[in-house]
């Protein structure tokens, strides 16, 4: 274990506690604490592989109608900024949709919630693609939205939770390598369909939520909720099947410093620590869920600004419709190797300096592209941009994840994504509007880099996760 790594020694005045008939019995343990020196199993790729397409299919309804825009817009005779609207819809209905999902999953998990999310989904988003009129289209959009806010927050903390921890940094960045796949996935359902009819594209993407089923069929429930709810023999049986070997009187708590009674008058509890991790006890919940909502805020700001708009700015610098989806695609294609130096940095380099380096590449991508004057540059700046802010990504979405306490870690991710979505669902229509009105692609992808450099600096106000046990 690093010197980074949060250890918790839980020792009692004697060797072992007592039962009433005066048989020794193990003390409580940590949940966290099992996954220190858990290996990573057969079983934890099956888990793995199940939300790996589960957020393929996030990221796929993300973009989903992005490649036909064109499209829609000709279809119900509505500007480029009224599209863009339609677009943002689904992420500005995740706004409240993922606050309400968060009181719902306390109370039945995240299992559920990803099952239910899906569902409700895939009915609205079906009922979206054969809308007749724009107006019901968007209001359908922004319901969909809502449903789909559940599965969208709890993917990454419930991934993170079947982890072992000396994995979970580079898994969980893995995972982030869905959102590429998803959109490679919908560029070629675009190339293929779009044309035809854009309900197609809208019609596959919704019928995609039938992995609810795999989803109810294959995952087990997260075993730090289930020890929270008092589940004990359910959180033991996960943990066996993750390949910890948990004996059957063995108590499990979520954390050694709780007063709920849980043999904290049998216990102490001493923490090796060094100064990362010094730091991180200190933060100010209050003040750290702050940051992580700017943050996020202002790196989707940038993100989906740029990417959203991506198809269209391409076709303004003279590409054709299927010339700037092919371009898009390969930017995508150069995310991946992005996202494996990610996964294999943040182990060794920790969370913020990884954030820091791909976020600020990402930027300088970003403005590369905005100030194009040639196809060479064009081309440069928006893989690079591909490469370093997708692998970014992955680092934020575990960082801000393992930052967070688990008693609040459910309600935090959830309003780490509605800033995220809130952004999203502003951003859209705002650069479309700016670009309906003539503004030069420089001074547009200029604003979009802005935030992104907010978010940049904020980072550095992070405490360092790497290494340390979920709290």
């Amino acid at each position: 274990m690093t010197p980074a790594t949060l250890t918790l020694e839980i020792a009692m005045t004697s060797s072992a506690a007592s039962t009433t008939d005066g048989a020794a019995r193990p003390l409580p343990k940590t949940v966290g604490s099992v996954f220190t020196d858990m290996p990573l199993t057969r079983s934890h790729i099956m888990f793995g592989t199940i939300l790996f397409v589960t957020y393929i299919i996030e990221a796929w309804e993300q973009v989903g109608l992005v490649y036909v825009s064109h499209y829609i817009s000709d279809d119900f005779g509505v500007s480029l900024g009224q599209v863009g609207t339609a677009l943002g819809a689904v992420a500005l209905g995740m706004v409240p949709g993922t606050m309400l999902w968060a009181g719902v999953v306390e109370r039945i998990g995240k299992k559920n919630v990803s099952i239910l999310s899906l569902a409700i989904y895939g009915v609205l988003a079906l009922a979206a693609a054969c809308s007749p009129h724009f107006g019901l289209f968007i209001v359908l959009r922004f319901f969909s939205g809502m449903a789909f806010g559940g599965v969208y927050s709890v993917t990454f903390p419930y991934f993170m939770e079947l982890l072992p921890l000396r994995r979970r940094g580079q898994a969980t960045v893995a995972l982030s390598m869905g959102f590429p796949v998803g959109t490679l996935l919908c560029i070629g359902v675009s190339l293929a369909f779009g044309s035809i009819s854009w309900r197609i594209v809208a019609v596959i993407a919704a019928v995609a939520a039938v992995w609810a089923i795999a989803v109810w069929k294959w995952l087990p429930e997260s075993p730090y909720w289930l020890v929270k709810k008092g589940r004990q023999e359910d959180a033991k049986a996960v943990l066996h099947e993750l390949g910890a070997d948990i004996p059957a009187d063995q108590e499990l708590i979520l954390d050694p410093d709780d007063k709920d009674g849980k043999g904290s008058d049998q216990t102490t509890v001493t923490r090796a620590t060094d100064d990362a991790t010094t730091a991180v006890a200190k933060v100010n919940p209050v003040r750290l869920m702050g940051l992580i909502l700017v943050i996020s805020f202002c790196y989707n700001w940038g993100y989906w600004g740029l990417q959203s708009w991506l198809p269209v700015l391409l076709q303004d610098k003279g590409l054709s419709v299927s010339g700037s989806l092919g371009f898009v695609a390969l930017s995508q294609l150069f995310a991946v190797p992005g996202y494996l130096l990610a996964a294999w940095s943040t182990k060794r380099y920790g969370r913020r300096w990884v954030f820091f380096t791909f976020a600020v590449g990402a930027t300088l991508g970003a403005l590369l592209f905005g100030t194009a004057s040639g196809s060479s540059q064009m081309y440069l700046g928006n893989i690079m941009f591909a490469f370093f802010i997708l692998g970014s990504w992955g680092v934020w979405n575990t960082w801000s994840g393992e930052a967070l306490p688990t008693k609040i870690r459910g309600v935090g991710y959830a309003a780490s994504t509605a800033s995220l979505l809130l952004a999203s669902a502003i951003a859209v229509p705002v650069v479309g509007s700016m670009m309906d009105a003539g503004w030069s692609h420089t001074v547009v992808v200029g604003s979009i880099a802005a935030f992104m450099a907010v978010a940049v600096c904020g980072s550095f106000f992070m405490p360092e996760t790497e290494g340390r046990t979920l709290r």
